[in-house]
């Protein structure tokens, strides 16, 4: 039995030595160790052995595995640094040629995220600061505190989402705007302030130009100076710099809104997007009604200001011709890869927002 394991353990190694790739190295490895290999197949007579021979035979043929287990390993090293060699050999590679693009290039930043980018870019220039606050709100920062009555049609259930209601009866909600973060902002600071709140906000709404969560950025000035004059001026600047334009149309319908007086809504000449002779709807705004002033602490014979807010995904749309605002929501991404911009289009006013 002994020379019979030794001529294997020749016949082995011959074998290996003689492997010319690895693939022919592999099927050695098979071969020999393999569940049928010779090697393997050795064990299975352990049974058949006599007691007091199965410990010497069994420890014998572990002795050989572990020697052509060797073998292998190193033969194995032998051929994949000839192979390396051999492919230096053949293989250049041109250091004048430019770097390939790579991850950072393929990642897009979703449109919103992007004109948010911008807004924030834009007013910053102006001397606002963001301000933030919960997407889940109470019904007095929500409505109360905005003057908004307890019969007007947006606090009922088929626009607002609610949750279930509480022992005493309040009921928390998905905010229905980013409002509440400025009477949050007017209930802890004292004026001067400027503030824009960008956020998610929540309606019971869906169709092609709705969906039941969106994105809006709202924005506040309260000092004791501010006026009508003020606000049509930060409008405008902002819708030239947000659609890149020397000049821009613009017209205030007048309008009505509980938590300002007077209220407006605005429109811009479409000129700004290409389309000369018609008007578009941007956003609502209006001089801070004096009873929200009140509900935050203020007294309104020394402060007023304005207010106004903006849908970011119909900026969005506007700026960028997405006909679709539910494929903002939708994952897709061939859609994000058409429309997102290079995780490098850092927005600048210098630069250029969108370039």
């Amino acid at each position: 039995m002994s020379q019979d394991l030794n001529k294997l353990e020749g016949e082995l190694v011959a074998e290996i030595d003689g492997a010319k790739d690895l693939a022919a190295l592999d099927a050695v490895r098979v071969s020999a160790l393999g569940k049928k290999g010779r090697v393997s197949e050795l064990m299975s007579k352990l049974g058949s052995l006599p007691p007091e021979e199965r410990k010497t035979f069994g420890q014998t043929v572990n002795t050989l595995k572990g020697k052509i287990s060797t073998a292998l390993d190193e033969r194995k090293a032998t051929l994949e640094t000839a192979a390396l060699d051999e492919r230096l050999k053949t293989e250049r590679a041109d250091v004048t040629l430019p770097v390939r693009p790579g991850s950072v290039a393929d990642g897009r930043i979703h449109p919103v995220s992007q004109v948010l980018d911008e807004v924030i870019e834009i007013f910053a220039d102006m001397g606002f600061r963001v301000a933030e606050g919960p997407d889940i709100e109470t019904d007095e920062m929500n409505f109360d505190k905005l003057n908004i009555p307890a019969d007007h049609p947006a606090r009922q259930d088929h626009d607002t989402f609610y949750f279930s209601p509480k022992p005493d009866g309040s009921r928390l909600l998905l905010r229905t705007h980013t409002s509440p973060v400025q009477i949050r902002t007017m209930v802890s600071q004292k004026p001067p302030l400027r503030i824009i709140a960008p956020g998610r906000v929540y309606r019971c709404d869906s169709d092609q130009t709705h969906t039941p969560m969106f994105h809006q950025v709202e924005g506040l000035v309260i000092d004791e100076k501010t006026h009508m004059g003020h606000l049509k001026w930060v409008l405008q600047e902002f819708c030239k710099a947000f659609f890149e334009v020397d000049e821009v149309k613009m017209r205030f319908r007048a309008s009505h809104f509980p938590f300002t007086e007077p209220s407006m809504e605005v429109d811009i000449g479409a000129e700004a997007i290409g389309k000369p002779g018609q008007w578009l709807e941007i956003l609502g705004c209006g001089m801070v009604h004096p009873n929200v002033l009140r509900n935050c602490g203020l007294d309104p014979e020394k402060y007023q200001g304005f207010a106004f807010g903006v849908g970011l995904d119909r900026l969005t749309m506007l700026k960028y011709g997405i006909p679709d605002l539910r494929a903002f929501f939708s994952g897709d991404l061939t859609w994000l890869s058409h429309y997102g911009f290079s995780t490098l289009d850092v927005p600048t006013l210098g630069g250029g927002l969108s370039a």
